[in-house]
């Protein structure tokens, strides 16, 4: 299968290692990925404030990339990006009067995936650890992120893929479905709620006893994170990505983290 990765761009900018973790995801199944390279941001921060106006160029340009790449499906390690191409790109044509603008996001929407949406339900991985060679011998607790729950109803397909990989000593997350309290610009908006909700998050994770919280938005592991670091706390963020593609001769880097079968620090 040929599949476009959608990278976007919180992960372009500063999480590059989640993109080639998926590439390398999709290649190890035997799949060819390509990379649109007009690709930019999907316009989810404009539309979120209320810019429909202003999101429409940045909408015509998402569109333009990927309706005139060759590929089967689209994929993006970003729930709440996805859910922005889905949901957002029509409406936001439509909002617009551009009626060709909507038919061609609509159909560009159809054909994009979350990373586990499109390794569960397209390729039908079950078992990461036989199927992927995940290996990831850490102690690890998870949280869903909002767009991935409410908007793709991605269920528990993370949580599965995640429990299959090898070595690995998944911890239940209380509260999992609470958010972190990032929303995008709902954190710059409403910085002092958005605190306090981060430190409920936080909270709740270092009640699990993991060393490293995953997930499968890299915006709310930085917010996470960032919030763990400036507490002090030794807990680390990870995105999910990266854990599925950690091999036992390839693995992932984690400084800090403890070894689950050995306790002696990963390098």
């Amino acid at each position: 299968m040929r599949i476009a990765l959608f990278a976007t761009c919180i992960v372009d900018a500063m999480y590059p290692a989640t993109a080639r973790a998926t590439v390398k995801i999709l290649e190890r199944l035997g799949h060819e990925v390509v990379f649109p390279s007009s690709q930019a941001c999907c316009g989810q921060m404009h539309v979120n404030s209320g810019y429909l106006k202003e999101a429409l160029p940045v909408v015509a340009n998402h569109v333009h990339a990927f309706d005139t790449e060759d590929y089967d499906v689209a994929v993006a390690p970003s729930g709440s990006c996805v859910a922005s191409v889905k949901h957002q790109h029509p409406m936001v044509a439509r909002s617009c009067g551009d009626a060709d603008l909507e038919a061609r996001a609509a159909a560009v929407g159809a054909r994009i995936y979350e990373l586990s949406e499109l390794l569960v339900d397209v390729l039908g991985v079950t078992d990461a650890g036989a199927q992927l060679g995940s290996f990831f011998p850490h102690r690890v607790t998870y949280h869903p992120s909002c767009h991935g729950m409410r908007l793709l109803r991605l269920g528990d397909r993370q949580a599965r893929l995640l429990a299959t990989v090898q070595g690995i000593d998944m911890v239940d997350l209380p509260e999992a479905d609470q958010c972190c309290g990032f929303g995008g610009t709902f954190s710059m908006k409403n910085a002092d709620v958005s605190s306090a909700m981060l430190e409920d998050k936080a909270a709740t994770i270092k009640t699990t006893g993991a060393s490293l919280c995953t997930g499968g938005d890299a915006s709310c592991l930085m917010h996470i994170g960032g919030g763990l670091s400036r507490q002090g706390s030794s807990i680390t963020t990870l995105h999910l990505a990266e854990i599925l593609a950690s091999t036992m001769d390839e693995p992932a880097s984690v400084t800090g983290e403890v070894l689950v079968s050995t306790g002696k620090a990963a390098r």
